[in-house]
């Protein structure tokens, strides 16, 4: 049993009874939350996806993190492959009552899993020159390729905390599946399972930040709100095609 499964109660609806697929770590994670009117979001997303809103409004999130142990079952991990940086530009959506999460930009320094993930999770993943390290308390993060890059420095700045039932930092964090268009115009579901994220609140000094613009998002100003999060272990199913246009 893979340590993702702890804990199970806390999930919106029951684990998938067919055998998860992959595995992978998140570390060192950061993240960065605006609200956004979810008219601009809108007309951004695929039809057939309802755009998801908190007290009125949407939300969109940029989070930088590290991935490692990344790999299918049963394979152990490998060198090159199951470790690298990714910086995910993100917003929240609903379909036939499942929230989840849809990303508008996956970056990643990796080629082959940007390769697979396109081709197996049908994700918007893009080659990135990215870096990241531990400078005293702060996590440094840069990442850059044509038109879109991110530089900033953050830390975690109080003890770990499980988000409350009904508060925007649980609407925000604990999700569940992930939504993608296939190239043909599909859309696919992927059911994902983890504990309750282990969150901190966060302090972050973001210098460049060009993640919004390269896909004509009009988001202005510092985030509303900051989260770190040192490790959390993840399982991802296969995906099911839940929409044929």
């Amino acid at each position: 049993m893979h340590h993702a499964f702890s804990r199970v109660e806390h999930r919106p609806w029951s684990v998938p009874s067919e055998a998860w697929s992959w595995r992978q770590s998140w570390q060192d994670l950061l993240f960065a939350h605006w609200p956004v009117p979810a008219e601009r979001l809108r007309r951004r997303l695929p039809p057939s996806l309802e755009v998801d809103e908190f007290a009125g409004t949407a939300w969109i999130g940029l989070v930088p993190f590290r991935m490692s142990g990344v790999m299918k079952r049963p394979l152990p991990d490998m060198p090159w492959v199951s470790a690298f940086p990714e910086l995910n530009v993100r917003t929240y959506v609903t379909k036939d009552g499942k929230p989840g999460v849809w990303f508008f930009s996956l970056d990643a320094t990796n080629a082959l899993a940007v390769w697979a993930a396109r081709r197996f999770f049908h994700l918007p993943y893009f080659r990135a020159r990215m870096s990241v390290h531990r400078h005293r308390h702060a996590v440094v993060y840069s990442s850059s390729r044509p038109g879109a890059g991110f530089e900033a420095s953050y830390m975690p700045v109080s003890s770990v905390h499980e988000a409350k039932q009904g508060s925007l930092e649980h609407w925000l964090t604990e999700r569940y599946c992930l939504y993608a268009l296939a190239p043909n115009g599909t859309m696919w579901r992927n059911e994902v399972h983890h504990v309750p994220w282990p969150l901190q609140r966060a302090e972050a000094r973001i210098d460049i930040n060009t993640m919004f613009a390269v896909h004509d998002l009009d988001v202005e100003g510092p985030p509303a709100l900051l989260h770190f999060a040192k490790r959390l272990d993840v399982v991802v199913w296969s995906g099911e095609c839940v929409d044929r246009r």
